[in-house]
């Protein structure tokens, strides 16, 4: 039964009482939309062409690991920094708690170990689908120690960092909000994948590997509400991924 002394939401407040106020309108979940989408994907394909250029007048190619960093560091930091205006300044929301960047609910260990079973599952898939052997760009930044201390490093901390935050940060939120949980996580992994193409010389086994680590890694941000979770998740994966990658080239070379 109602209370009659509590005025319907749906009628006019009494005269003699204060006016009441409008409900507040929900948040749209994510609050950025696909106009800010396309914005940095415009903004990706600009820097590309420009630090692209910049890197054909200044270096020969193939890159050394130096250069590839360094290229590749200044391409996604300025990219970021567009990610960064459309968060503070487009919407005047913080960037990283905008993103997810919030506490693993269960801890960095737990998070890496999916990792590590994430990695063995791809492992298990990239056997059962072997690919004919090219010589890619990867291989190259692998030739000399100090290379291989820097591919390394870069490949278990800055590496899923920056990943993490473009497509299970800003992307999935975007696409799962459209087309639900499971069409989100899974078309997130398409660009995410596409993305290492050229790393894996465009093999299609490769890329249905990174396609199935990428849904992986969407299932943890989505399961956990945390992207500092996936990250986790995506840097022990690339430690047990680059360890098999340098244990491939010991056996080749012997």
């Amino acid at each position: 039964m109602t209370d009659p002394s509590v005025p319907s939401p749906l009628l006019p407040p009494s005269p003699d009482g204060p006016p009441l106020e409008a409900p507040p309108e929900p948040q749209r979940v994510p609050f950025w939309g696909y106009r800010d989408l396309m914005f940095l994907i415009a903004v990706a394909g600009v820097l590309w062409a420009g630090i692209g250029g910049i890197a054909v007048f200044l270096f020969q190619f193939p890159l050394g690991a130096v250069q590839a960093l360094a290229v590749t560091f200044a391409y996604e930091g300025l990219w970021f920094l567009a990610l960064y205006g459309v968060m503070y300044f487009g919407y005047g929301r913080p960037f990283w708690s905008s993103l997810a960047w919030v506490k693993a609910p269960r801890g960095f260990w737990d998070a890496a170990g999916w990792g590590l079973l994430t990695a063995l599952i791809c492992l298990v898939i990239a056997s059962l689908l072997p690919a004919p052997h090219t010589k890619t760009p990867m291989e190259e930044l692998l030739k000399g120690r100090s290379s291989l201390l820097l591919m390394g490093f870069f490949a278990v901390t800055l590496g899923p960092l920056f990943e993490e935050l473009a497509f299970r940060g800003f992307l999935q939120p975007l696409l799962v909000s459209t087309f639900g949980a499971l069409g989100g996580v899974a078309l997130q992994a398409v660009p995410f994948a596409a993305l290492h193409g050229v790393e894996y010389a465009w093999s299609w086994q490769q890329l249905l590997v990174m396609l199935f680590a990428g849904s992986a890694f969407g299932w943890m941000r989505y399961r956990s509400g945390s992207t500092a979770a996936s990250t986790y998740m995506h840097a022990g994966f690339n430690f047990v991924m680059f360890m098999g990658m340098l244990a491939e080239n010991f056996v080749r070379k012997t």
